[in-house]
């Protein structure tokens, strides 16, 4: 059977010199369309841009290859002019679900968003954050001294969360990681792995004495009292990598790596 072949590719670029020059000379090269009529964008830049990319895909079901003009690039292929259609064509595919967040503030204004990485919450000053932890319903932990905790996806375990000492997912991994940030009380809790279904909820314990701030990905919300998170499996994001360098395949050598 003849699959047919995609042809119709979109640039998108981050702000750096590098990555607005590689946009212009592969649009010069492969005729980039408008978003609307892409069968793939190719985003430029490094992860953050990815991650912006991704958050502008929200509800549109084309898939998004990335080549890396920025710095880390871990969600990024390594960037080449050359054979670009023949890559995307052969590339691999990961569907990946992000965290709702509906954050609570002191005022009790609700505040919604996506994370494609994880939600935090971060203590705001020199106190740390007293936080109670609940996972359906039920409380799992009275209470958590730290600087903060956060719920990443498996997508999002190689970011903040591998930072804060938490576990590295599989991207087809049902989980999602709790992850404690600097933990005071009690000093030797790691974290949890829990259900990729499970709904967390975050209560911040003395908030106007210690304020804690939520973040989804680059969405910041000030002074929250009560954060839930759950995962949203209604939206779809795909990402594209280059055979033999799945994300999967990612994954699996950062855990080996040094």
């Amino acid at each position: 059977m003849n699959v047919r072949k995609i042809s119709r590719l979109a640039f998108v670029a981050s702000a750096r010199p590098e990555a607005q020059e590689a946009r212009a000379r592969l649009e010069s090269t492969y005729g980039g369309v408008p978003m609307a009529d892409a069968e793939v964008i190719v985003a430029l830049g490094g992860d953050g841009f990815m991650l912006e990319t991704l958050h502008d895909q929200i509800g549109r079901p084309t898939p998004v290859y990335g080549m890396n003009r920025g710095s880390i690039g871990f969600l990024m292929n390594d960037f080449a002019e050359d054979g670009l259609l023949d890559r995307i064509n052969a590339a691999e595919r990961a569907t990946i679900h992000p965290l709702v967040m509906v954050a609570i503030d002191r005022n009790r204004r609700q505040h919604r968003a996506l994370a494609i990485n994880e939600v935090s919450l971060l203590r705001q000053t020199s106190q740390t954050a007293k936080l109670r932890i609940s996972i359906d319903g039920k409380v799992r932990m009275a209470e958590l001294v730290c600087d903060g905790a956060l719920v990443a996806t498996p997508a999002g375990s190689t970011a903040y969360n591998l930072s804060a000492h938490g576990p590295i997912i599989p991207i087809n991994a049902e989980v999602m990681a709790l992850t404690p940030i600097s933990a005071f009380r009690p000093r030797r809790w790691r974290g949890a792995l829990l259900p990729h279904n499970a709904r967390v909820t975050f209560e911040v314990i003395e908030a106007d004495k210690r304020p804690v701030a939520a973040v989804a990905d680059a969405f910041e919300v000030r002074d929250v009292v009560e954060v839930h998170i759950s995962e949203d499996r209604e939206t779809n994001l795909c990402m594209l990598f280059d055979a033999g360098r799945s994300f999967e395949e990612r994954v699996l050598t950062e855990q080996f790596s040094a």
